[in-house]
């Protein structure tokens, strides 16, 4: 019997969309099952970066910041829709103290314990050096020095902070890069089945029979792929184990990583990359034009089942640590959103969350006589390259085509990294009844494919019912139709952030709008 699937796809993240893509790309077949919405855990909650790990070199992971680095310019290049450069201000002062543990620190205490934690400048100049010519650096600019007694960059900060150091790094759409991966990967000819949880796998044959229920419905439909790839993220330990029973030993570490979302603290388009006495590092980046979003947290979280949240210590710990640095301190009162992801790191044994590795672990299992690929830990920016690891594994048992995706622009990405004014400029002229605010918004989301989502409209009425901050029926039913929406949290948290500017009856009203229009109403029991 010919298997329905060559990979069953376990899990919608970053991870599993990614490898969707490239194998579908390779001339696979493959089925896509996701729980829940695409990009809807981890992928979502991310701090929206695509940055090498900069503070990873304290713990010599210089192979996994080599490759970070590399990957930065390669993803600018394949979607500048959704990501873009960003500068990076690192304050600096001859008092600073660090984390004693790290395996830097611990060579400083060994042959300069006069510094008794400091961090030296030289130490520090060494480490942006290493940042900036590590990845073969084309794009992005440099380091450089700010003098932050008179600049914009000083004007938000604490007046015992004069100088700094600024790199660069850049800006990512996270749950959109994974959206945008699914859909390349069914117009490849993957089958991409958001709200499907596989319940069970076993052997059969030469490859698995799997049972996938939809979670809508409860319906069950049985399907048969030759390997499994368990990319569940958070859950792979609970796949591994619970619905493939494998034998393979490898563990998770779940790491809880929180957010917090202020108005707008500072004037310029920066990014601080803030220091802290616990050796945790937090960004501080302009969000959404109008805010400012702060993070993140390392804490343990024990149940990938039980939904992450930013609690009151989390916020108080991340106001506390930006207000080192601000000259006007914050408190809890000013944040206006919070949101929180579970990392599913790799368990090396580290003694604390902070230490944990980043980097990936992949490995082929056999032991339940069909074979199944599962993948540990990864960051976002190094998705592109855990895939195609991955499918140097699937490759071990069948036949794979060479890798391909380098450089290849997802959809809606096929323009220059600094064409997205043009875009805008072209859009606002063919739909005259666009204001810049608008257009942006469409090209940064869409690409060039926000006329796709505008169509033959005239006048802002062809565009059917306002929902509110911009949001149309067209649009809605743009999304709808090309990117596996469902309920308006889909819309309003994912495929954009417009739940910051919605009001609580708005989103109310979409959702029934939705529900009302979709080919796929919401079960009772489902809600």
């Amino acid at each position: 019997m010919t298997p329905d699937f060559d990979l069953l796809v376990i899990g919608g993240g970053i991870n599993g969309c990614g490898i969707a893509r490239d194998a579908a790309g390779r001339g696979l077949s493959v089925c896509l099952a996701e729980m829940n919405d695409i990009g809807s855990a981890t992928s979502a909650s991310s701090t929206k970066l695509f940055h090498g790990g900069l503070r990873y070199l304290e713990y010599f992971e210089v192979r996994l910041v080599r490759e970070a680095l590399v990957e930065r310019e390669t993803l600018l290049r394949a979607m500048p829709h959704i990501s873009w450069p960003m500068r990076f201000v690192l304050p600096y002062h001859d008092s600073m103290r660090f984390d004693t543990t790290t395996p830097t620190s611990k060579l400083l205490n060994t042959f300069m314990p006069w510094m008794k934690g400091r961090r030296p400048a030289w130490l520090i100049r060494l480490g942006l050096f290493m940042y900036d010519n590590l990845g073969g650096r084309k794009i992005l600019p440099g380091t450089s020095s700010v003098d932050l007694r008179n600049s914009p960059e000083g004007a938000p900060l604490n007046a015992k902070f004069e100088h700094a150091y600024e790199y660069s790094d850049c800006w990512v759409e996270d749950s959109r890069l994974v959206v945008l991966n699914a859909r390349d990967a069914e117009m490849r000819g993957a089958r991409i089945l958001p709200r499907h949880k596989v319940v069970s796998a076993d052997p059969s044959g030469d490859g698995w029979t799997v049972t996938i229920q939809d979670t809508n419905t409860g319906q069950d439909i049985t399907v048969t792929a030759r390997m499994i790839v368990n990319a569940a993220g958070p859950w792979v330990g609970d796949v591994l184990r619970g619905t493939i029973k494998s034998n393979q030993t490898g563990g998770v570490r779940l790491v809880r990583g929180s957010h917090i979302v202020t108005k707008r603290l500072f004037d310029h388009d920066k990014c601080y990359f803030f220091q802290g006495m616990d050796g945790r590092i937090i960004f501080a980046i302009p969000y959404e034009t109008d805010f400012t979003l702060i993070g993140t947290t390392d804490q343990e979280h024990h149940d990938p089942d039980v939904k992450p949240e930013c609690t009151p210590e989390e916020q108080r710990y991340l106001v506390d640590f930006v207000n080192e640095y601000l000259a006007n301190p914050i408190s809890t009162d000013d944040i206006v959103w919070t949101y929180s992801g579970v990392r599913p790191l790799y368990d090396d044994g580290a003694s604390s969350a902070t230490a944990a590795t980043r980097d990936y672990t992949i490995h082929l299992d056999q032991s339940r006589g069909a074979p199944a690929v599962n993948v540990f830990g990864g960051k976002i920016t190094t998705y592109r390259r855990l895939a195609e690891s991955a499918l140097e594994k699937v490759g071990e048992v069948l036949h794979v085509k060479g890798p391909w995706t380098a450089g290849v622009a997802l959809p809606g990405g096929d323009f220059p990294v600094d064409g997205v004014l043009p875009l805008m400029d072209g859009l606002m002229r063919d739909y005259s009844f666009l204001d810049p605010k608008w257009a942006r918004r469409l090209v940064r989301a869409y690409g060039t494919q926000a006329r796709m989502v505008l169509g033959d409209a005239t006048v802002p009425a062809d565009l059917g019912q306002q929902f509110g901050a911009g949001l149309t029926e067209r649009e809605v039913r743009w999304l709808m139709d090309n990117e596996y929406v469902q309920r308006a949290e889909d819309v309003v948290w994912r495929r954009s952030k417009l739940g910051l500017r919605m009001t609580a009856a708005e989103i109310k009203a979409l959702d029934g709008w939705i529900a009302r229009a979709s080919d796929h109403p919401v079960s009772k029991a489902a809600e």
